[in-house]
């Protein structure tokens, strides 16, 4: 599959706008530990209070920005936008369920494989073929994600290391997917794993119990900064091959801790420091190889 999608305005590659949209979505995305830790609540609560507010967000911005209203932009959308919804709802629910099975660590290294697999599935059901410099970069960014969490992997279950698998498949299953068809309004395929997701932890989730910090933090994270990080990164399908997207979004690895630094103080271990420079240099020297091929 080729690039389609050209940038007239301001004088972009498609590759080159793919990656920087990317690399904005997962800054946004790097947020949410901050605002899960500071929400006070335990994982299933912090799903659905996600899912909620994501639901009730993406509908009105569809709203405000698509001529085409909400109703009009889910029948376009078509089927593969409850499907996209659906890989989101596989998705969370397997990474709140890994997270409370098996270490975090674990389940970093077990997200890590997330460009691959996209890569894999890529090539299963678009036939394409993930360029040899984008291999290597995803290798690079893997060793990283291994040093980062050397300390504590093979601490975690067998069955949270499955559910962290699941979790990895959805998500790059739907990054294919969204690459495929290109035309499904990502604002609504996010809002409809939202909406799954809210239906699913209600059955787990106590409302009743939480503080109007609590209230208040999750809505800031639910109704714009988590949400359109998602949106940012499934926009950047039209522009980049999905493994590409997910070997950059690893860099949340590198964004999240300093950001944890920022907000509370915490120093990373040296592991972190250590594994989070091999994952900026690789992601770093692949967009400047690529600015200086595409620009």
């Amino acid at each position: 599959m080729t690039h389609t999608h050209t940038s007239k305005h301001d004088g972009l590659s498609p590759h080159i706008r793919g990656i920087l949209i990317t690399l904005m979505g997962a800054l946004l995305m790097s947020f949410d530990p901050i605002f899960i830790r500071l929400s006070g609540v335990g994982g299933f609560d912090t799903a659905f209070l996600f899912g909620l507010f994501t639901a009730v967000s993406m509908p009105v911005f569809i709203q405000m920005r698509d001529k085409r209203g909400v109703n009009g932009t889910l029948k376009e959308s078509g089927w593969p936008v409850v499907l996209s919804g659906l890989l989101m709802l596989g998705s969370a629910t397997c990474l709140v369920l890994s997270i409370k099975s098996t270490s975090i660590a674990n389940t970093f290294v077990i997200l890590s494989t997330s460009p691959a697999l996209a890569a894999l599935f890529s090539w299963v059901f678009l036939r394409e073929i993930t360029r040899r410099s984008t291999w290597i970069a995803i290798g690079a960014v893997m060793i990283g994600i291994a040093i980062v969490v050397s300390g504590s992997v093979g601490s975690g279950s067998l069955i949270g290391d499955i559910y962290a698998f699941a979790a990895v498949s959805f998500l790059s299953l739907n990054q294919t997917l969204l690459r495929k068809f290109q035309g499904v309004s990502r604002m609504a395929s996010v809002g409809m794993g939202g909406l799954f997701l809210a239906l699913a932890m209600a059955f787990f989730a106590e409302p009743s119990s939480y503080s109007a910090n609590t209230w208040i933090i999750m809505g800031v994270m639910g109704l714009f900064t988590a949400p359109f990080g998602r949106v940012l990164s499934q926009v950047a399908t039209r522009y980049i091959t999905a493994p590409e997207v997910g070997m950059i979004l690893m860099i949340e690895v590198v964004f999240a801790p300093l950001l944890a630094f920022a907000a509370f103080g915490e120093i990373p271990p040296v592991a972190s420091f250590a594994g989070g420079a091999v994952i900026l240099i690789a992601i770093v020297t692949y967009a400047v190889t690529t600015f200086q091929k595409d620009g």
